[in-house]
């Protein structure tokens, strides 16, 4: 039984830090179009 509760609990933070890491790149991406450098006209 310990061992299903410590899958269950890894498989639980796995899908946390996936959630996390996916939250971090979106708001990098959010961060480098709004600092772009803008064409001169």
């Amino acid at each position: 039984m310990k061992k299903l509760f410590l899958l269950a609990l890894a498989a639980a933070g796995a899908v946390l830090a996936n959630k996390k890491m996916a939250e971090s790149k979106r708001e990098q991406a959010l961060w480098a179009a709004a600092t772009d450098d803008v064409p001169r006209s």
